[in-house]
């Protein structure tokens, strides 16, 4: 028999985890639940990633709970801010207490005959029994990131690290530097290294779109000036929904445009120091992938100042003292990073069984982005592609609470969507990004039409998670054990 058992466990004790505990503990009072978290730490990306210049690639604003404002006057923050406000976050609340750490989950068995789950982690077979699973893990790999299979590595006298497996006590200090990669982490991670290494060489097969943003938001300073914090916080976290909205509706239905803009962009930033061509001049639509934040033009600067340059090839193989590319051009290279991306893991790799039969994840579709079709008493938390992570989390922790507290009030004890009607399937996630293309195939599907569509609209999210009718025919609500 499970030796714990809770109303509701919720798996991850990262950001989203953390916010959905806030949410259950000050909106279901009477509900016992408990945070199992796999590692030995609270904070998820933000305590597992310790690359220099780690930050966020969105606003704080919007990737801020949306509970507890976000004072600092950086928008654009470093992560161990992030981390920080994780854990005051849990503090305050109280939350720390009831996060049980060292227990990954890795298995969770539900009976439709005794209305529970009963869930397995490492070590420990049915260690806990829940009437619901809020499933806050993300969707990639925390044990391992992706590194592909490059001719020659076991050659190379140097140093290879992965971002996400960040030595302490890796020597860059006047090193030669390569970074292979072009996304969010290596345009992160070059200016940051080239501040104290010989000099940093970003090795891109292909450019990545780049908007420019400062790090502090000078509407925000205002607002606070002028404001109640959480008035001010409110007014911010608005804004830049709306404007976040607005370039990635003007990126999908005006791509020459955007990519125009974005070129001027940075053009300016660049100074004619480097080449656009073939450097920052992608062959996609802005918005095939996620667009790449840099704050104050920390990327531009590195480069324009010659401590960074930029390289776009293809790795021949390496060589004992670094790269060789296909044009036959070398770099010599003391230090060689690995930003070459995740590895996604649906539900942070757990198994589900249904009354017996295990769950096959690729086989069913998403329910409003958050429940998963014929998985009874479970929602997890995925954020958007296009925007900050947290802004969908939050809804879906305010669904989830209005879902229990709707069943407790009906007497229902089950509730699982089901499909009834035609429905054409498509791609969970419509991104062209390889470390999606990679994985999709494993995740579930989302259909053409509501409500199991994902439409990746914070204001349409808005309106219907908060205030759709819980029983809309598709969701089956039923008294059980």
């Amino acid at each position: 028999m499970p030796t714990h058992a809770f109303d509701v466990v919720i798996v991850g004790a990262g950001l989203s985890g953390v916010g959905a505990a806030h949410h259950i503990q000050s909106r279901l009072p009477g509900k016992t639940y408990a945070v199992l978290e796999g590692r030995e730490a609270m904070g998820g990306t933000w305590d597992l990633f310790r690359y220099p210049g780690i930050r966020s690639d969105s606003d704080m604003y919007t990737l801020g709970y949306s509970f507890r404002p976000w004072t600092s006057p950086k928008a654009i923050a470093d992560g161990p801010s992030i981390l920080a406000y994780i854990h005051d976050t849990a503090r305050e609340a109280g939350i720390d207490g009831h996060i049980r750490y060292g227990q990954r989950v890795e298995r969770a068995h539900w009976s439709s005959e005794r209305g529970r789950w009963t869930i397995d982690v490492r070590g420990q077979p049915n260690a806990y029994e829940a009437k619901f699973v809020f499933v806050c893990a993300g969707y990639y790999d925390y044990e391992k990131g992706y590194t592909p299979d490059f001719p020659g590595r076991e050659r190379y006298r140097g140093r290879v690290v992965h971002p996400q497996a960040w030595p302490e006590d890796l020597p860059y200090e006047g090193k030669r530097v390569v970074v292979i990669g072009s996304g969010a982490t290596a345009v992160t991670l070059v200016p940051a290294l080239a501040k104290r290494a010989a000099h940093v060489v970003m090795l891109q097969r292909s450019p990545t779109y780049i908007i420019r943003a400062p790090s502090q938001d000078p509407i925000a300073d205002y607002l606070r000036g002028h404001l109640p914090a959480r008035a001010a916080y409110a007014a911010t976290r608005w804004k830049n929904v709306a404007l976040a909205t607005a370039i990635y509706q003007f990126s999908r239905r005006r791509p020459e445009r955007m990519k125009r803009f974005l070129r001027k962009q940075t053009e300016q930033a660049l100074r004619g120091k480097v080449d656009v061509d073939p450097h920052f001049a992608p062959t996609y639509d802005p918005w095939d992938q996620r667009l790449c934040l840099v704050p104050d033009d920390d990327l531009f600067v590195s480069l324009r100042e010659g401590r960074a340059s930029v390289v776009t090839d293809h790795i021949e193989t390496f060589t004992e003292t670094g790269l060789r590319l296909r044009s036959g051009a070398t770099i010599d290279a003391d230090v060689v990073v690995t930003a070459t991306g995740l590895n996604l893991k649906f539900l942070g790799g757990m198994e589900l069984e249904v009354d017996g039969r295990r769950f096959e994840p690729s086989r069913s579709l998403a329910y409003k982005g958050l429940m998963l079709e014929g998985v009874p008493n479970l929602a997890l938390a995925i954020g958007y592609t296009n925007a900050s992570w947290t802004l969908k989390c939050d809804l879906t922790c305010e669904y989830v609470c209005r879902l229990l507290a709707h069943m407790d009030q009906k007497g229902f004890t089950q509730c699982a969507p089901r499909r009834t009607g035609a429905v054409d399937e498509l791609p969970l996630i419509d991104f062209s990004s390889g470390y999606i293309q990679r994985a999709i195939d494993k995740f579930p599907r989302q259909g053409s039409k509501a409500p199991w569509r994902l439409y990746q609209n914070y204001a349409l999210d808005r309106l219907t998670l908060r205030h759709a009718p819980i029983a809309d025919g598709v969701l089956e609500l039923k008294a059980g054990a």
